[in-house]
């Protein structure tokens, strides 16, 4: 069953490909168009600004992690120092209110960490809420009806990709998102 699949797929693209004509001519008039979301979002000045940041941000939190990590380890070691000079009675409070301050401190850090990814997804949502305009200029000069995800597609002519067209036009109108968008033209 796969090979005749894949069997299939070959036809159809030997088919294509040895008819550079009518590949141009599917160029011009397809009416669904493909691009790859993620090499959209990295592949854009404003995509890789958000990114960038969402990077150092994540890299700064995990140094405040690894802080809080290493500053309860050290206490830990000398609650336990401690430990070996005190009564099991006076020393229970002491680590109650150490496992109680460690489990508040990961609590806040996972808060933040979730707060983190929760801002990344927002930037990301911002971004291609930004950029549909953008694309919906780019479908009607082709004559498409639709912009499939390019990971969705089995096999396609690689004519029906305009990624690369699209960052293109995402770089010239927003650039990495700081400044109004530029007027189309």
């Amino acid at each position: 069953m796969k090979r005749q699949a894949a069997g299939l797929v070959l036809a159809l693209l030997l088919a294509v490909s040895t008819q550079a004509g009518l590949a141009q001519s599917v160029v011009q008039k397809t009416a669904i168009v493909t691009l790859d979301q993620d090499q959209l979002y990295l592949g854009t000045q404003y995509g890789r600004a958000l990114q960038t940041r969402f990077e150092a941000e994540s890299a700064t939190l995990l140094a405040e992690n690894r802080k809080i990590d290493a500053a309860l380890e050290a206490e830990e070691r000398t609650l336990t120092d401690k430990r070996a000079t005190m009564t099991a009675q006076a020393f229970r409070p002491l680590a109650e209110a150490f496992d109680n301050k460690a489990n508040e401190l990961r609590a806040a850090q996972e808060i933040k960490s979730s707060d983190l990814a929760k801002l990344r997804d927002s930037d990301r949502q911002a971004f291609f809420q930004a950029v549909a305009p953008i694309l919906g200029d780019y479908m009607v000069e082709r004559g498409a009806v639709a912009i499939l995800d390019k990971s969705a597609i089995v096999v396609s002519l690689g004519s029906i990709d305009i990624t690369k067209e699209v960052i293109a036009r995402i770089d010239a109108r927003l650039g990495d998102g700081t400044t109004p968008p530029a007027p189309a033209p």
